[in-house]
């Protein structure tokens, strides 16, 4: 008989914020210098809108609301799951954290073309083909860490 286990999926929450002016937000990870949407794991106690809410605060100072569901991401490789939102500012003021050095505000058609995920990329343009429906894709590309130990090699 096969023994059947139960899933054990991270769940992680990124955030897509632009400007009055389409111009989107990214921020710098102070631990590898790469950019990144905004976000996190969401914590067993929260619900997916209040782990991207907390990921947001924690990471920029700003304070945002859920607009929309941009795509649904898989990454089975990691078993994880991520959920991209579109965010609109509500209030705060951008700040740097233990977690971001920087943050930035790109137009779509500059966003960095060095240290920053592909995966990353892709969910900005998701957000930018306003799709009337969420988007379900795999992302099996490496993430940061594996871009850094590859480049070490």
């Amino acid at each position: 008989m096969t023994k059947i286990h139960p899933p054990s999926h991270r769940v992680a929450a990124f955030a897509i914020i632009f400007s009055s002016n389409g111009a989107v937000l990214l921020s710098r990870r102070a631990e590898s210098g790469w950019w990144n949407l905004p976000g996190g794991g969401v914590e067993a106690h929260e619900s997916v809108s209040e782990g991207i809410i907390r990921e947001v605060r924690e990471e920029t100072g700003l304070e945002v609301a859920v607009t929309r569901l941009v795509g649904v991401y898989s990454k089975p490789q990691k078993h994880e799951v991520v959920l991209t939102f579109e965010c609109h500012v509500l209030g705060g003021e951008l700040q740097i954290t233990e977690e971001s050095s920087e943050h930035q505000w790109f137009a779509p058609e500059q966003l960095p073309t060095e240290h920053f995920l592909p995966k990353h990329r892709e969910r900005v343009l998701d957000a930018l083909s306003n799709q009337p429906a969420a988007i379900l894709r795999d992302q099996r590309s490496p993430s940061v860490g594996d871009h850094q130990s590859n480049h070490n090699q």
